[in-house]
C-alpha cells in the first residue's frame, strides 16, 4: 500500500504508541482521584498539557483536551454564541471551512443567529477586505481555518486576527491540518481559540485540544464534574492524552519540512513530466501546506483514477451520488472549471512516506490516466 492520505489521518507514531502503552495497563487510575493511582496518571496528563502548550507557544492552563478537532470547533463556536448572545448574534466564517465549523454555524443559524460566509479566490485564499466588509456591531466571532484540508491553502490568520482585535471580536482558527506541519504559535497568529486534531498529528484518533486565551470564559458543551478546569466535563482519556502530548513534542522537535516538501515536489514533478498541461495544480502555488499536493487532471474523474490504482490510498475533490457527479464545495467556491475539478485528487505525504512510494505512485497514476476518462455527458 502507498499511503498518500496524511491529511485524512496520520499513522500513530511508534514513539507515541510506546508512550501510551503503560497507561493501557499498569497506570489505570482516574486522574481526579486523590490516591496514588490517581496521582500517577494526573501527573501524565499535566505533562501532556505542557507538551501541547509548548507546541502552540501557550501556557498549559490554556489547553483543554477534547475528543478531537470537531469537538474543539463546536466548543468554541457554540460556547461563544451562548456566552456572548447578549452582546450580539453574528458570526463570520468562510465557505471553505470543514463541516465541523460549517455545520455548527448552520445549527446556530436555525436558533436565531446570523452567519456570514466569505468567499475565496481561485487559489482558495480569503480576501481580508471581504471579512472587513462583513463585520458588524453585533459580530461576536470570526472563525477561519488556518489551512484548507483539501487544497492546502494557508490563510492570513494573523492579519484576520488584527481586524478582529481592532473591533473587539473573538477570533478562532481550526488548525487541524496545520498543527505539526507549519508554525501554529498562538502569539504569532493572534487568535483567541485554536483547535487541534490528534489524528492529523501522528497521535491516535479520538483526541484533540483547544487553546483558549486567558480571560475568556465560554459555556462548555459537556456539563458534569469540573474536569479541565470546568471547561470540558468527563474523565480524561489518559492514554490518548499521553499520546497527543508525545506527538506534540515530536512535532516541535522534528524539523522535517524540507524532506516533506521534497517528497511533495518529487510527486508533482513526476506527474507533470508525464501528463503535461493536462495536470493542473489546485490551491495556492506558494501559500500551501508543505505536504499537500492537490491536482486536477483534465478530462478525467478523480474517483475513477484512484479506482484504477488500488495500491494508492488518497482522496478525491469530487463525488459521485446516484449517478450524478459533483465537484467538492471547496473547488466550487474556487470557481475551478468542471473539467479540472472533476479530476481533482488530493495527495498528501507524511513522515513515513518514501521516495520509492512516490515514484511508484507516479507510475500508477500516469497509467490510470491513460485509461480512465469522463464521458462527455458528465462534464
Amino acid at each position: 500500500m502507498i499511503y498518500l492520505d496524511y491529511n485524512a489521518s496520520t499513522p500513530v507514531d511508534p514513539a507515541v504508541r510506546e508512550a501510551m502503552w503503560p497507561y493501557l495497563g499498569e497506570y489505570y487510575g482516574n486522574p481526579s482521584s486523590g490516591h496514588i493511582k490517581g496521582r500517577e496518571v494526573s501527573k501524565a496528563v499535566s505533562k501532556a498539557r505542557e507538551q501541547v502548550a509548548s507546541l502552540l507557544g501557550a501556557a498549559p492552563k490554556n489547553i483543554v483536551f477534547t475528543s478531537g478537532g470537531t469537538e474543539a470547533n463546536n466548543l468554541t463556536i457554540k460556547g461563544v454564541a451562548h456566552s456572548l448572545r447578549g452582546r450580539g448574534r453574528h458570526i463570520i466564517t468562510s465557505v471553505i471551512e470543514h463541516p465541523a465549523v460549517l455545520i455548527p454555524c448552520r445549527f446556530l443559524a436555525q436558533s436565531g443567529y446570523e452567519v456570514s460566509y466569505v468567499g475565496v479566490d481561485s487559489t482558495g485564499l480569503i480576501d481580508l477586505q471581504a471579512i472587513a466588509d462583513e463585520i458588524r456591531p453585533d459580530t461576536i466571532l470570526i472563525s477561519i481555518m488556518h489551512a484548507n484540508n483539501e487544497v492546502g491553502t494557508i490563510q492570513p490568520i494573523a492579519e484576520i486576527a488584527g481586524l478582529a482585535r481592532e473591533r473587539n471580536i473573538l477570533i478562532h482558527t481550526d488548525a487541524a491540518q496545520s498543527c505539526g506541519k507549519i508554525e501554529t504559535r498562538v502569539s504569532d497568529l493572534g487568535v483567541d481559540f485554536l483547535s487541534v486534531a490528534g489524528h492529523k498529528l501522528y497521535a491516535p484518533q479520538g483526541i484533540g485540544a483547544l487553546f483558549i486565551r486567558s480571560g475568556i470564559e465560554i459555556e462548555p458543551l459537556h456539563h458534569g464534574a469540573g474536569h479541565e478546569n470546568g471547561r470540558r466535563a468527563g474523565t480524561e482519556p489518559v492514554p490518548a492524552i499521553v499520546g497527543l502530548g508525545v506527538a506534540a513534542e515530536l512535532a516541535e522537535q522534528q524539523a522535517d519540512d524540507a524532506v516533506i516538501i521534497a517528497l511533495r515536489d518529487r510527486l508533482h514533478r513526476g506527474l507533470q513530466s508525464k501528463l503535461g498541461d493536462r495536470l493542473v495544480l489546485l490551491g495556492h502555488p506558494h501559500r500551501r501546506l508543505p505536504n499537500t499536493l492537490a491536482v486536477g487532471l483534465r478530462g478525467h474523474f478523480g474517483a475513477d483514477l484512484l479506482a484504477k490504482c488500488p495500491d494508492i490510498c488518497a482522496s478525491t475533490g469530487s463525488a459521485c451520488h446516484s449517478g450524478t457527479r459533483e465537484k467538492s464545495a471547496v473547488l466550487a467556491a474556487m470557481n475551478t472549471p468542471d473539467d479540472v475539478a472533476f479530476g481533482g485528487v488530493r495527495l498528501s505525504v507524511g513522515r513515513f512516506t518514501t521516495e520509492a512510494e512516490i515514484d511508484e505512485a507516479v507510475t500508477q497514476l500516469v497509467a490510470a490516466a491513460s485509461e480512465s476518462a469522463i464521458p462527455p455527458q458528465c462534464c
